[in-house]
C-alpha cells in the first residue's frame, strides 16, 4: 500500500510541474520548406505527340500536379490558323483541348501554349510547351526564322506578331487571315517550326483587335520578297513603321466638333485671347536653335510688320531677322543669328495676328528673354569608323525618344564648335531620298520600304567649356 501511495504522489507532482511549464513555453509552427519554382511536369498526352494519321477532336495533357489555365487563350497559338479557336479546359492536373474546326488533309498542326500553363500554387510557367500532330503519313520538320526591327528607332517591340501567307496578292494582308503566325521573343526574334515546303508571303503586324489584319494606324512591315521554305533558308528581317495617315472624312469632322463657337452653356464667357506657347526654357534661349511660338488654333491671319526684335534694356532695333509661319499655320520660328548673354524683346501689336476662331492679342504684349551664355557650351568632336557614306548617313542626336538636332554626314568627322552640355544617344539614319528625315514605307502597290535607322550603342556625355571628343565605330 505504501509504494502504491508513493507512485501516486510522483504522478501528481509531476502533472503540476508540465501544466506550470506549458504557461511559458515557446511554441514554434512548423516551417512551410523552400518556395516551389518547378513547373508542372507533363506525365502523358492522348493522343501521343508528333501522331500522324490524327483524326481525333480532343487531346488531353496530364501533369504531376494541378495547373492553372486561366490564360491559356491569351497565350496560345495555333498553325495552320483554325477559324475557330479551339476550346481549352484546365481541371485539377489536366488540359483538354476540343478542336471546332474540321482539319486538312495532310496537314501538319502544332499547338504552342506560350507560358499559358502554370502550376496552381506558385504559377510557375511550363515554357517551349509545344503539341505536334499530322493529319496525314508525316510531320512537316522545315523551319523559318528571322528578326522584327522598328525602322524608325531600331529598337524592338515585341508585342508584334509575324504572319505567313500564301496569297500573293497585297489585298490578302486586310481581306485573309494568314496561314502560319508566329510571336516575337524578348530580342524581337521569331521562329516557325513544322512548316510544309512552300512559298510564304511574309508580315509583322501588331494584333490589337485580334484579326491578324493590316490597319494603317499601327505598326506593320512586310519582306521584300516571297520566301520559299526549304532544308536551309536564310533568315529574314523585317523593319516595322507605322504608315503615314490618311487625311479624309474623319478628319474634317474632328474639326467641326473642336470648333469653340459650338456647344457650351448659354450666356457663357467666350475667352477670344490668342493663346500661344513658346519653346523658351527658364526664359532663356540657347544659342543654337530658333525662338518658336506654337499656337493653338491654325492662324487665319498673320502680318508680320507688326511684331518687332530689339535688343538690351535700349530697346535697339535688330536688323536681320525673320518670323517664318509653317505650312500648318500653326508655328512661327524667329530666324536669326544670336548674340550671347544679350537681353531680347519681341513687341507683338494685338493685330499682329488672329487664329481661324477669331481670337487675338487683347493689347500690345511684350516677351522678355535673355540668351546663353557660350561657356555654357562644349564643344562636341565626332570621328566614326566604318561609316557607310554611299547610304547617305544623316547623325541623329537624341535626348530621350526625340531628336534634339540632326546633321547629314559627308564623312567621317563631325565636329561642332559649340553644343549643349548633356547626355545624348547617337542614331545614324540611311536616307534614302536624301530630304534630311525619317520617311515610313509605302506597301500597297509600291512595295516601298521604309528608311532604316541604326542605334549606336555608345552614349555621349557632353561637358560645359570643354573640348568633348569621341572615337565611335559602327
Amino acid at each position: 500500500m505504501k509504494k502504491l501511495f508513493l507512485f501516486f504522489l510522483i504522478l501528481l507532482a509531476l502533472s503540476k510541474i508540465l501544466v506550470l511549464s506549458s504557461g511559458c513555453a515557446n511554441i514554434i509552427p512548423p516551417s512551410g520548406g523552400a518556395q516551389d519554382t518547378i513547373p508542372p511536369v507533363l506525365l502523358k498526352v492522348s493522343p501521343d505527340d508528333s501522331t500522324r494519321n490524327f483524326t481525333g477532336k480532343t487531346i488531353v495533357f496530364t501533369f504531376d500536379e494541378f495547373i492553372d489555365a486561366q490564360n491559356v487563350y491569351e497565350n496560345l497559338l495555333v498553325s495552320p490558323l483554325l477559324k475557330t479557336t479551339p476550346a481549352v479546359d484546365g481541371k485539377l492536373k489536366t488540359v483538354t483541348v476540343k478542336i471546332k474546326d474540321s482539319l486538312e488533309a495532310n496537314t501538319t498542326y502544332t499547338f504552342d501554349f506560350g507560358i499559358g500553363i502554370k502550376d496552381f500554387t506558385e504559377g510557375n510557367p511550363v515554357r517551349n510547351f509545344r503539341y505536334t500532330f499530322s493529319t496525314g503519313s508525316y510531320i512537316d520538320s522545315l523551319e523559318l526564322q528571322g528578326k522584327v526591327i522598328l525602322a524608325e528607332t531600331g529598337k524592338i517591340d515585341t508585342t508584334l506578331i509575324v504572319m505567313l501567307h500564301t496569297n500573293p496578292a497585297d489585298s490578302a494582308v486586310t481581306k485573309e487571315k494568314p496561314r502560319y503566325i508566329a510571336k516575337l521573343d524578348s530580342r524581337g526574334d521569331f521562329h516557325f517550326k513544322n512548316l510544309p515546303p512552300k512559298t510564304f508571303y511574309i508580315y509583322a503586324l501588331k494584333n490589337a483587335s485580334g484579326t491578324y489584319s493590316y490597319n494603317d494606324r499601327d505598326l506593320f512591315a512586310f519582306a521584300d520578297k516571297p520566301v520559299t521554305v526549304q532544308s536551309t533558308t536564310e533568315s529574314v528581317t523585317l523593319y516595322a513603321y507605322t504608315p503615314r495617315p490618311t487625311t479624309s472624312g474623319p478628319a474634317s469632322a474632328l474639326s467641326l466638333n473642336l470648333n469653340p463657337g459650338r456647344g457650351g452653356k448659354p450666356g457663357a464667357t467666350v475667352d477670344k485671347r490668342l493663346k500661344y506657347q513658346t519653346s523658351l526654357v527658364n526664359e532663356q534661349q540657347d544659342l543654337l536653335t530658333s525662338f518658336n511660338m506654337t499656337f493653338e488654333q491654325p492662324l487665319r491671319l498673320f502680318d508680320s510688320s507688326k511684331i518687332k526684335l530689339y535688343t538690351d534694356s535700349a530697346y535697339s532695333p535688330v536688323s536681320s531677322y525673320q518670323f517664318i509661319k509653317d505650312s500648318n499655320n500653326k508655328k512661327l520660328s524667329l530666324k536669326i543669328e544670336w548674340k550671347e548673354n544679350t537681353l531680347y524683346h519681341i513687341i507683338m501689336d494685338k493685330d499682329f495676328a488672329d487664329d481661324s476662331s477669331g481670337k487675338k492679342l487683347l493689347k500690345t504684349d511684350t516677351l522678355s528673354f535673355k540668351t546663353k551664355k557660350l561657356s555654357e557650351y562644349g564643344s562636341l568632336k565626332i570621328k566614326f569608323k566604318d561609316l557607310k557614306l554611299d547610304k547617305n548617313p544623316v547623325l541623329l542626336i537624341m535626348q530621350g525618344e526625340n531628336i534634339y538636332q540632326s546633321f547629314p554626314l559627308s564623312g567621317p568627322d563631325f565636329f561642332q564648335r559649340l553644343f549643349l552640355p548633356g547626355e545624348f544617344e547617337l542614331r545614324i539614319l540611311s536616307d534614302t531620298n536624301k530630304n534630311g528625315k525619317w520617311d515610313p514605307g509605302e506597301f500597297f502597290g509600291k512595295h516601298k520600304q521604309p528608311e532604316i535607322v541604326k542605334p549606336v550603342e555608345r552614349k555621349i556625355t557632353v561637358k560645359a567649356a570643354w573640348q568633348n571628343e569621341f572615337d565611335i565605330a559602327l
